[in-house]
């Protein structure tokens, strides 16, 4: 019996060592996948948290830097309203294009003027540009200004008809 012994104790020992191998891998596999969803979740949060962050300060340069604009009474007359505007930067200037999206209730054919004023009242720049379209139209019409002209936050734009 002496020598059945050694030989159960190396089986059991075997049996023993791969069992707790198994519960090892398995239990470090869910404690990888514990901390893999962990991660996963704590990148989440903090990606949303980030783009909430960009949005609300974005939000508020949009308030801030927001330019008013208005058509004058002989556009709104012709038909004409306007959409979405915004200011980019065209030839070597900056901040001197001004994209206006316009709505046609009326045909429409004349020549357009907009000018800027800053702030105080100041005018920084004038641009023409020609316009035809149908009612029920719209579209994005760029006018474009000196590249020295620079439309800064809290500008005031008029629209009108050139006469």
């Amino acid at each position: 019996m002496k020598n059945k012994m050694p030989a159960m104790k190396s089986k059991t020992h075997i049996i023993i060592t791969v069992l707790f191998a198994a519960l090892l891998s398995a239990s470090c596999d869910r404690v990888q996948n514990k901390a893999k969803k962990t991660i996963n979740k704590s990148g989440e949060t903090v990606g949303k948290a980030a783009t909430e962050f960009f949005d609300g300060v974005s939000d508020g340069f949009d308030k801030t830097l927001q330019c008013e604009m208005s058509l004058s009474e002989s556009l709104t007359g012709a038909g004409l309203k306007t959409g979405k505007f915004f200011i980019e930067n065209a030839d070597e200037g900056k901040n001197n294009r001004l994209v206006v999206y316009l709505i046609f209730g009326k045909d429409f054919n004349s020549s357009v003027i907009a000018k800027v004023a800053d702030k105080n009242g100041l005018e920084i720049g004038r641009s023409k540009k020609s316009i035809e379209s149908k009612a029920g139209e719209a579209a994005y019409f760029d006018f474009v200004f000196d590249k020295r002209s620079y439309i800064e936050s809290k500008s005031k734009i008029i629209l009108d008809i050139v006469e």
